[in-house]
């Protein structure tokens, strides 16, 4: 027996790897041992191999993060599988946003966190949190009174690994009720834990008439609360109260707080515009994070009927208006790694950190994606996952709520 012989339990071969961690982007073979990557290569020495495949015409990646998802369950209205959501979307990484406050989170950490294939964190609310239908009318979503400080930040020092930062909503129906004072609560809880903010912007509760804030300044008064390393969401949403609103031109705020190390995340959801990627692309304003935003509906427990749009779908829209392959892979992966302070772990193909791999296929062909609007583009390429390694472990995807990448409801016919 040669005893020379490198021993491994996967070996990717083939593949071409993109990790902007590493500003890798060529033909390189990855190996895998225990759960680790082992070893990264153009042809790697004699080795044996318990299992070995070929990504040759695949990108080999490093795990893609989603950072914004709703993956609570059965206990959520609009919760979906953190599985369906995670490996078998292509995901190795997903961030809950808001789905669980300090009563639920322990349930959410059992329940869900504890038992998923895939790695799920937590961007906590800071509210009190609800089992029920989206309803601020009630006792109050976004009530300054429902946030426990001292609460908040004993449940972060207890769970470090998944707790990664706070859910906090600024849009026209929580500021008609509560003002500011939730952002100014958010900055206190952050500033005690030194977790960053995820700022949803964008009508969503019902707002006051009589108090509706004005929405051409709304977000620029909200940002003003945050710090760098805080994110704000849906940057390219349609809405008037949105980031962009009406505007034809960047405000220059946007780009002074972009210059203070505010971050922008995709965060597509039901509200996202291709005008308005567009414009803020064309100006040089892209997200520092690309996420889905799946969710449920949220009105009928457990129905994903409506979802028409993922991850790798949200990549390969911005890619089509003009988004570079590289940039949006580290949109995906060593950003939202970034955001959850844990680049050492994952988000990249690093010897030592984990072995969480996302191997997609850049289908070459028109397909065409719509928004929120019912606006269309055509797209020449397109992400689809085939496989994932999960710490270590080979996964084929089964891909189930991919329908935007494998469902053409508009076929582009060639003329």
């Amino acid at each position: 027996m040669n005893t020379n012989l490198n021993g491994y339990d996967l070996v990717i071969k083939d593949g071409w790897v993109i990790d902007p961690s590493q500003s890798l982007n060529r033909p390189l073979d990855i190996a895998i041992r225990e759960g680790k990557i082992a070893a990264i290569g153009d042809k790697l020495p004699l080795y044996e191999a318990k299992q070995t495949i070929s990504a040759a015409n695949y990108l080999v990646c490093p795990g893609f993060i989603d950072l914004h998802t709703h993956v609570y369950e059965w206990v959520t209205i609009s919760g979906l599988n953190a599985d369906d959501v995670g490996i078998n979307s292509g995901v190795t990484t997903v961030v809950d946003q808001g789905s669980s406050g300090r009563f639920t989170f322990p349930g959410f950490k059992s329940d869900i966190v504890d038992i998923a294939k895939t790695d799920v964190r937590s961007f906590l609310l800071l509210n009190e949190g609800a089992n029920g239908p989206l309803d601020i009318t009630g006792s109050g979503f976004e009530n300054p009174e429902k946030v426990d400080i001292e609460a908040l930040v004993e449940l972060a020092a207890q769970h470090p690994q998944t707790l990664r930062g706070f859910k906090v909503f600024a849009d026209s129906g929580s500021i008609s009720r509560w003002d500011m004072g939730v952002m100014e609560l958010a900055r206190k809880v952050s500033n005690r834990t030194g977790l960053p903010l995820y700022v949803h912007t964008g009508e969503l509760f019902p707002v006051v008439e009589v108090n509706r804030p004005q929405p051409q300044t709304l977000v620029e008064t909200v940002v003003s609360y945050m710090k760098a390393g805080d994110t704000v969401g849906h940057c390219y949403s349609c809405q008037s109260d949105g980031v962009m609103g009406s505007r034809t031109q960047v405000p220059q705020w946007l780009r002074a707080a972009i210059e203070r190390g505010i971050l922008l995340d995709l965060g597509h959801g039901l509200k996202f515009s291709f005008d308005i990627a567009q414009r803020m692309i064309e100006q040089g304003v892209l997200p520092h994070t690309i996420s889905s935003d799946v969710h449920g509906n949220f009105v009928v427990v457990h129905d994903d009927s409506h979802l028409g749009y993922s991850l790798c779908g949200a990549i390969s829209k911005l890619m089509a208006l003009g988004l570079d392959l590289t940039t949006a892979i580290a949109s995906v992966t060593i950003n939202p790694a970034r955001v959850l302070k844990a680049e050492a772990e994952i988000g990249t193909l690093k010897i030592g950190s984990r072995a969480d791999i996302t191997i997609v296929e850049l289908v070459e062909g028109d397909w065409l994606f719509s928004d929120s609007l019912g606006q269309k583009v055509i797209a020449k390429q397109r992400l689809v996952p085939v496989w994932v390694v999960r710490s270590g472990e080979l996964i084929q995807p089964h891909r189930r709520l991919l329908r935007d990448l494998q469902h053409n409801t508009f076929p582009v016919v060639s003329v």
